[in-house]
């Protein structure tokens, strides 16, 4: 491990030190106060920056409040995070302290062998095998920014949405667990304790926002873990911009989308809830996501301006203008944290759920992945006429996930060959014809190959049959209208920023070990003067605290 220090401002003044892991008591989930070095942890994710971007918009804005963030603390220039890079195991791994194979959460839309078709009442003979959408799918109202609450004024109203947005999901859309016939909700899908399930039995506040209702995975298998979960729909229609957009089409209207978690996250400062209508005291865990820059690395073009890189790692305009707006909000939050006198007991955490590829324009391959996927059906069913789809299901980003209806060595082995073989014509940044080979894909696991990778026993339930690596700057897409992706295991999905900044950390201090943003779980709870071992997966994957001091 490498170190060095870094002349710049702190935006916090550091205070005290960093106590080691709290000894093991009774209960388990046991509490050791009196040394907690801070008192607040404020999570900021930031989906899709890179530790390249971070780097380069400090070097050109060495006073801003990325630039002091950065500055009052310890900076991991090589941290990762999982893979599939994809939001919600990335955001899963920084609550649990665990990966895909750990959580059993591979993917936002995923398939499960062993549960039952969403709306089953009736379990019994009911063959298993059924897709686990955990996305905008499961709102009430998925047009609807307040995820179907029925808020008036929306929306600017939106901050007067639920903390509880589990009540917004539609039960008849979940999968059902043959064993009790009931759905299972996102919080029940979770096979390991979250942060926030710590915090709350030790009696502390938690609080968090994100972008779908299915976020209240994050609750933990207890349901109770986020005390205050602020959840606005991201992919609802986006009022005020062109009919049938949602808040991702238009950089401005994401910018919008964030501004309201971000005031969320302002009230939570000054000791509200996120509506502001009740006093509760500032929460020891909170946080949000930023999604505008994602938009700005994945759209052509918006408000005018280009978007995603004019070289390798170079933001474009739209990608430069965004991270002057995340700056600002994030100056606004801290800003508030000092106002409030809370500088010397909160740790702000900056990080990433998953980056973004290509971050080079000129490697953008486009492909369609619906002929490929038609193509391996129809060459299984030749070979066996009374057999029907080989594809259960598949995800395809910048990476290939399957699940299949035939589990066995043969079926998966069969599937990778065909891939392996195909060719055609993608689109390059300019919507250029450019050519492919093997599917766009690098390598590709089959089978007990894929189990293997994810640390699971082969004919796991949850595990892809098949998992392929894209060739780098290869998104599966069939049409021209995104630059970039995320879900793959290329750098730029996984190389994100890492920054511990503020109350007991040391300033100006850039380490180079290589990290993971799953570390992120067990530092939460060491820096609250909680027992990291107290998480599932910390103790399963054996993740270590952060080294901070």
């Amino acid at each position: 491990m490498s170190r060095s220090h870094v002349r710049l401002a702190a935006v916090f003044a550091a205070a005290g030190v960093l106590t080691g892991v709290t000894a093991v008591q009774p209960p388990a989930f046991a509490a050791s106060h009196h040394q907690a070095p801070a008192k607040h942890v404020l999570l900021i994710s930031v989906d899709g920056l890179h530790q390249s971007d971070l780097v380069w918009y400090i070097s050109r804005h060495p006073n801003s409040a990325l630039a002091r963030l950065v500055g009052g603390g310890v900076e991991y220039t090589h941290a990762r995070t999982t893979t599939p890079s994809d939001s919600f195991p990335g955001m899963v791994a920084q609550a649990t302290g665990g990966g895909p194979g750990t959580t059993g959460v591979y993917y936002d839309d995923t398939y499960n062998a062993a549960l039952l078709p969403a709306g089953t009442t009736s379990c019994k003979a009911v063959k298993p095998g059924v897709e686990v959408d955990l996305t905008e799918d499961l709102d009430k109202n998925q047009a609807s920014i307040d995820a179907g609450q029925g808020l008036t004024g929306l929306p600017d109203s939106i901050l007067s949405m639920t903390g509880h947005p589990a009540s917004l999901i539609n039960a008849s859309k979940l999968p059902v667990d043959p064993r009790t016939c009931k759905p299972v909700y996102p919080h029940s899908y979770l096979k390991v304790n979250t942060v926030f399930e710590v915090a709350r039995s030790a009696g502390l506040r938690t609080a968090w926002s994100d972008k779908h209702a299915a976020y209240e995975i994050l609750n933990g298998p207890s349901g109770t873990g986020v005390q205050d979960l602020f959840t606005p729909e991201i992919n609802s229609d986006a009022l005020g911009y062109p009919a049938g957009d949602d808040w991702t089409k238009d950089n401005q209207a994401t910018e919008q989308y964030d501004g309201y978690k971000v005031k969320a996250v302002l009230n939570e400062i000054d000791g509200y809830d996120h509506s502001r209508a009740h006093k509760v005291g500032t929460p020891a865990i909170f946080g949000l996501n930023f999604q505008s820059v994602s938009t700005a690395q994945k759209l052509p073009a918006s408000d005018g301006l280009k978007g995603g890189y004019t070289a390798k790692n170079v933001p474009g305009p739209l990608l430069a203008k965004n991270l002057d707006f995340v700056n600002a909000q994030i100056g606004a939050l801290t800003s508030e944290i000092a106002k409030r006198h809370l500088t010397d007991s909160t740790t702000v955490i900056l990080s990433a759920k998953h980056g973004q590829s290509p971050a080079d324009p000129s490697a953008l391959t486009r492909i369609d992945d619906g002929p490929l996927l038609d193509g391996l059906n129809a060459a299984w069913k030749k070979l066996h006429p009374t057999a029907g789809d080989l594809v259960a299901h598949s995800v395809d980003d910048d990476a290939m996930l399957l699940w299949l209806t035939d589990r066995s060595q043969a079926a998966t082995e069969f599937a990778k060959r065909y891939l392996l073989a195909q060719s055609g014509i993608g689109t390059d940044i300019n919507a250029a014809p450019r050519t492919f080979t093997r599917s766009g894909l690098s390598k590709v696991y089959a089978g007990k190959a894929a189990a293997h990778y994810f640390h699971v026993e082969a004919g796991d339930t949850r595990v892809p049959d098949i998992f392929g690596l894209a060739q780098y700057g290869v998104v599966y897409t069939g049409g021209t209208k995104k630059i970039a992706e995320h879900g793959g295991a290329h750098a730029d999905d996984l190389d994100v920023p890492l920054v511990v900044s503020g109350a007991s950390v040391p300033d100006g201090v850039r380490d180079s070990a290589s990290v993971q943003t799953k570390q992120i779980a067990p530092t939460i709870l060491n820096l609250l003067g909680l027992n990291p071992r107290s998480l599932k997966a910390v103790r399963e994957e054996h993740t270590t605290v952060l080294p901070v001091r």
